[in-house]
């Protein structure tokens, strides 16, 4: 369960006090780039260990980086998605440090000049209950103080290897992947809201088409910033880092047990020690990696081998119309435009293909609710037992839109529309097409059902006697007797009007 923002302290000097924690995130994006930032080495991953190197990201003597257009243009990108001001000019800078999977001793990135800046990103964020259901969301704005290009690091190996070889091996593949860092405002309060956050984050990533949002693979890395302060304080509390958290639920799971730690310590007269922290999973508990008062200063200097990088106002602005509609908006959309609640618009718009099949299925059919439930009942039925996502789906949108038209006019019972349903996805056939090549057409006509009513009703007299003598449950055996006759083709709506009449005559 998420604390609320102000966690109460156990009691003090016989009063209570209320502490805030403060949250900031770091998160590293790795680009969708075909090759390197500064080298044309491949960024497959999965590739056999050191086989994606070259002289440049192995950083051997005399190679000199070259600069990956694709990759500022996605940096751009999505700078502006984040309302971030882009810097007309921005350096590259060398944050030095010695650490094995580093073989140049220095890390290309950026520092006093970033390639954005005093961004934000808008959030439908709420609180969480006991039972694990979101509500109260509502519209929450979050500041973004800087997005930069940087080049990965590469990999240290320890897990997996047996015990005779019980070393750390080192696979430079990553090395020079493209990256972005998008570094929040320490403006979070809870779990949630920073759980909100970064899945708001990752879906406008996966929208522009730069990442593809894989936490397990490390394309999607997020850092956290934990400290508290007493509620209504303007002074921030001893900041804790919590790094390498590679999925939401730990990173809600790490925050929470932060948060709790640090009060524990306040309150039993102890002091929040600055650090670096990693997340246990097995103990659901935070453990101390290294000190942050020991930690060696980066050295930062501009990076000699790279000019500094300009952007020229004409190419900015072809980049803006490139912009799709970002998720917060098309959200927002849906619910006004389709009557959507928050949870179901959320639902709709996790990823830019979903969205993209609702809205074409729900302009076909002209019924967004009706949209709405087939494709989130039966359509993600239908795919999750054939193991497809919703970009292989066999099932058109306006040809779903097309079923949902028939169900509409009368001319499919709800049970016949799902035998066509699952023929069309099974063939792609149109509703027409298997409607004529099973014989599903539905009885509508009052005069060809009157006829069949009326031989029913003749072969039942007893059970017409009993309606007729206030007993209205009886008219259910009659349905079933007319779809019997029918073969389950009368129209119910009709059937049931005509059926009624005719009994009370």
């Amino acid at each position: 369960m998420t604390p609320p923002a102000c966690i109460m302290l156990l009691e003090e000097w016989g009063d209570r006090m209320e502490y805030q924690a403060v949250i900031g995130l770091e998160v590293h994006a790795q680009l969708l780039t075909a090759s390197k930032l500064f080298c044309g080495c491949s960024t497959r991953f999965g590739s056999p260990p050191n086989s994606n190197t070259c002289p440049v990201c192995l950083g051997l003597p005399g190679a000199l980086p070259v600069l990956n257009r694709e990759a500022v243009s996605m940096a751009v990108r999505t700078a502006l998605a984040l309302e971030c001001t882009v810097n007309p000019v921005s350096i590259f800078a060398r944050k030095n440090y010695f650490y094995p999977d580093l073989p140049k001793g220095y890390q290309i990135s950026q520092y006093d000049r970033p390639l954005g800046e005093h961004g934000r990103l808008t959030v439908l964020s709420g609180e969480r209950s006991e039972t694990g259901r979101i509500s109260g969301r509502r519209r929450k704005s979050f500041g973004i103080r800087r997005i930069h290009l940087e080049e990965d690091a590469g990999k240290s190996v320890h897990d997996g290897m047996p015990e005779s070889m019980a070393k750390s091996y080192i696979d430079l593949n990553r090395t020079g992947v493209p990256l972005v860092e998008i570094v929040s405002e320490p403006d979070f309060t809870t779990s949630q809201e920073a759980y909100d956050y970064l899945t708001q984050l990752r879906k406008t990533l996966l929208y522009l088409g730069v990442c593809d949002g894989n936490m397990e693979e490390g394309s999607l890395r997020c850092d956290a910033n934990v400290s508290v302060r007493p509620a209504g304080s303007e002074q921030l509390g001893t900041k804790v880092e919590i790094k390498n958290l590679n999925s939401f639920r730990f990173l809600q799971k790490a925050l929470d047990y932060e948060i709790s730690r640090q009060i524990r310590v306040l309150s039993e007269g102890g002091r929040v020690v600055q650090e670096t922290r990693l997340w246990d999973e097995e103990h659901q508990s935070t453990f101390p990696m290294r000190s942050k008062e020991e930690a060696h200063d980066y050295r930062y200097f501009p990076e000699p081998d790279l000019p500094p990088l300009h952007l020229e106002r004409s190419w900015l602005e072809r980049l803006i119309e490139t912009l799709p509609e970002l998720p917060q908006a098309r959200t927002e959309r849906f619910m006004s435009e389709y009557g959507l609640s928050d949870d179901e618009a959320l639902l709709l718009t996790a990823t830019i293909r979903s969205a993209d099949y609702y809205e074409a299925c729900a302009r076909a059919s002209n019924n967004p609710r009706a949209a709405f439930n087939w494709m989130t009942v039966e359509l993600a039925y239908a795919l999750k037992n054939s193991g497809k996502q919703i970009e292989e789906c066999p099932l058109a949108p306006d040809r779903l839109g097309e079923l949902i038209r028939k169900i509409d006019a009368g001319d499919l019972s709800g049970k016949m529309a799902k035998t066509v349903f699952e023929e069309m996805y099974r063939s792609g056939e149109s509703p027409d097409e298997i409607i004529r090549r099973l014989g599903l057409v539905q009885l509508s006509d009052e005069s060809a059902l009157a006829e069949v009513i009326d031989r029913v009703i003749a072969a039942n007299p007893k059970q017409a006697a009993e309606f007729r003598a206030g007993k209205e449950r009886v008219l259910g055996y009659f349905v079933g007797r007319v779809m019997k006759e029918t073969k389950g083709h009368a129209n119910p709506g009709v059937l049931n009007a005509l059926l009624q009449k005719k009994l009370r005559e």
